[in-house]
């Protein structure tokens, strides 16, 4: 799942910035296929418990949504009619699921509402009102994307999948570049081009390994690689659909992931039916090689109940990381939900060597290094060091009016009124 969230509701923040005269300032960074947005006030106080928490929860609930996905991956059961014993190759399935769980956060959106209205002195900003058909496109490119990587991630391992992810930014760049007229800074062409180097690095060491290893073939590793950068491209359209016609709507970050869900979850799970029906041949692992066999996964959970265990780690996980990434973002901020995302990255990593389903290879440590340098690039996490710096603080000021300039150019094109919108 991938969005652009924008935090406007930021009283609380305003009110404790002019108590410690503190002055609140604006965020914006590319966090795992997610844009966020935000004002918060600039703070050096210590993380309080509940921000541990917050953080906690993200970096967990990350990690179990990939690593449960990939366990689902790994198991082999009888199916219907019969059939014997196959490993469970269900993506479409898979991803029906995930969208299952985004669509809970709409729940928990008008739960929090109800909970607040409720409270004697109501906070929480619910947005104006808008046409629910504005997410309809972006959740489609969601829907192909995430589709295209479940797939790909019956072909890869479990690291490479989420190290592979990083290509967005590239192409997230270039589209914003293109269609948004959007001019980069150069630490983030910098960023750019650092991380197709740690592309590069990753994809050689998945070639270097496949030969070793026994669990995918090596043309089905390179096959995965490829299309997760292929649903990357689509990630990078959604976004900039969504910066473009979304951006301008003051929707709450739940409502919008929940909204997408929504779409994604009713839109597949139709789909489900005419890809019962489509042979693709030796592309698909089913004993009946068609596109998605729906019948064939629950009768193989019926066998094997332990799958739906997997199944429903990858669904629930999905939803607290939603809810976990947005609140990270607001009470925290978004330089801290991006370095929490690399993080995921090395837990995966980490968990997948210990239990046994990777084997180390120094050119993938690389890889990641390379990576996690350049989206670190891109995101402008080299920002704080720089401003101890006179004449490179001087220099970034200058470039936050620009991009402060911009943003307000993007948001004046096609400002639909209120009255309009609903």
């Amino acid at each position: 799942m991938s969005c652009h969230v924008v935090f406007t509701d930021s009283r609380e923040y305003a009110e404790s910035a002019s108590i410690n005269n503190r002055a609140p300032f604006k965020e914006s960074t590319q966090v795992g296929g997610c844009c966020v947005t935000g004002s918060f006030p600039s703070s050096n106080m210590a993380w309080t418990k509940y921000q541990l928490f917050l953080a906690g929860l993200m970096l967990t609930t990350g990690s179990i949504n990939t690593l449960s996905a990939k366990w689902a991956d790994m198991f082999s059961a009888k199916g219907c009619h019969g059939n014997p014993e196959h490993s469970f190759s269900h993506p479409f399935v898979q991803a029906v699921g995930m969208f299952l769980g985004e669509f809970s956060c709409l729940a928990v959106f008008y739960i929090l509402l109800f909970h607040d209205k409720r409270s004697p002195e109501p906070r929480m900003n619910v947005g104006q009102s808008f046409n629910p058909l504005l997410f309809f496109p972006p959740a489609m490119c969601d829907m192909t994307a995430t589709s295209i990587m479940y797939v790909a991630l019956n072909m890869t391992s479990a690291s490479s999948f989420q190290m592979l992810r990083g290509a967005v930014i590239i192409f997230t760049g270039l589209l914003s570049v293109a269609f948004l007229g959007r001019r980069l800074a150069p630490s983030q062409w910098l960023g750019i081009f650092i991380t197709i180097l740690g592309l590069v690095v990753v994809g050689l060491a998945d070639f270097v390994s496949g030969h070793r290893d026994d669990s995918h073939k090596i043309t089905d590793v390179i096959t995965g690689d490829l299309l997760i950068i292929m649903a990357q491209i689509i990630v990078s359209v959604q976004m900039v659909l969504e910066e473009k016609f979304v951006y301008k709507h003051d929707v709450h970050p739940l409502r919008a992931v929940g909204t997408e869900g929504l779409f994604g979850f009713v839109v597949l799970s139709l789909l489900l039916i005419p890809m019962y029906f489509i042979h693709v041949g030796d592309f698909s692992d089913n004993p009946r090689q068609v596109l998605e066999d729906a019948l064939d996964a629950f009768c193989q959970i019926g066998y094997k109940p332990l799958i739906l265990l997997a199944l429903l780690g990858n669904t629930v996980s999905i939803a607290f990381f939603n809810f976990a990434g947005i609140s990270v973002t607001k009470e925290i901020s978004a330089t801290t939900r991006m370095v929490l995302d690399s993080l995921r990255t090395l837990v995966i990593w980490v968990v997948s060597l210990a239990l046994g389903w990777e084997k180390f290879h120094g050119l993938q440590v690389l890889g990641f290094l390379v990576l996690l340098t350049g989206t670190a690039l891109y995101n402008g996490l080299h920002r704080p060091l720089l401003a101890r710096i006179p004449w490179c603080a001087t220099r970034m000021n200058l470039d936050d009016e620009g991009s402060d300039a911009e943003r307000e150019r993007l948001l004046n094109e096609g400002r639909v009124p209120a009255s309009e919108d609903t």
